[in-house]
C-alpha cells in the first residue's frame, strides 16, 4: 500500500464535491418545480445560477493544482438528494412540502459548507492560496444560501406547514 497523503486526501475531496455539485446543479430545478412559495422557488433557480459558478470555480482549482477536474461517486449527496426526492413524493401538494424542501436544501448546503470549509483549509496549508480563495468565495455563498433558507423557512414557510388544510 502506497502512503497517502494530504495532497492526495485533497485532490481526492475535490473530486466529491465535484461530482456532488454536479449533481445538485441536477436536481435544482426539479426542486423549484416543485416549490409552492414563489420565493422558495426564486431561492433555487438562484442557487442554481449559483452552482453552476462553483463548478467553474471547482474547474479552476483543478487547473491550478495541475489536476484534471473529475468527480468521484459522492455516496454522501446522493444519499441527501434522494431523501429530498421522498419528501417531493410524500409531501406533493401539502402544506408541509416547501417546509421539506428547504430542510432538504440545507441538508445539501451544511455538507457543502463542510466540504468547501476542510477544502478551504487543506489548500491553505498546501500552500495553494489562490486555490483557497476560490474556495473560500464558494464557501461564503453556500453560507449565504443557508441562510437565505432559514428566513424562508422562519418567516413564513414553516408556520404554512404548521396549519392543516380547510
Amino acid at each position: 500500500m502506497t502512503e497517502k497523503s494530504l495532497n492526495d486526501l485533497f485532490y481526492d475531496t475535490l473530486k466529491d464535491i465535484y461530482f456532488a455539485e454536479r449533481q445538485v446543479v441536477k436536481a435544482l430545478p426539479k426542486m423549484a418545480r416543485a416549490a409552492q412559495s414563489a420565493d422558495l422557488k426564486k431561492a433555487f433557480e438562484k442557487h442554481r445560477d449559483e452552482t453552476e459558478g462553483q463548478i467553474e470555480r471547482l474547474q479552476q482549482v483543478f487547473e491550478l493544482i495541475g489536476k484534471r477536474a473529475q468527480g468521484k461517486t459522492c455516496e454522501a449527496i446522493q444519499g441527501i438528494l434522494a431523501e429530498g426526492e421522498e419528501i417531493m413524493d410524500e409531501f406533493k401538494g401539502t402544506k408541509a412540502l416547501d417546509a421539506g424542501l428547504i430542510s432538504s436544501a440545507q441538508a445539501v448546503e451544511h455538507y457543502e459548507i463542510a466540504r468547501y470549509g476542510t477544502l478551504k483549509a487543506w489548500a491553505e496549508r498546501l500552500g495553494h492560496a489562490e486555490a483557497a480563495k476560490l474556495l473560500d468565495e464558494t464557501l461564503k455563498q453556500e453560507a449565504g444560501t443557508d441562510e437565505a433558507l432559514t428566513k424562508l423557512a422562519e418567516g413564513a414557510v414553516n408556520a404554512a406547514a404548521q396549519k392543516k388544510a380547510a
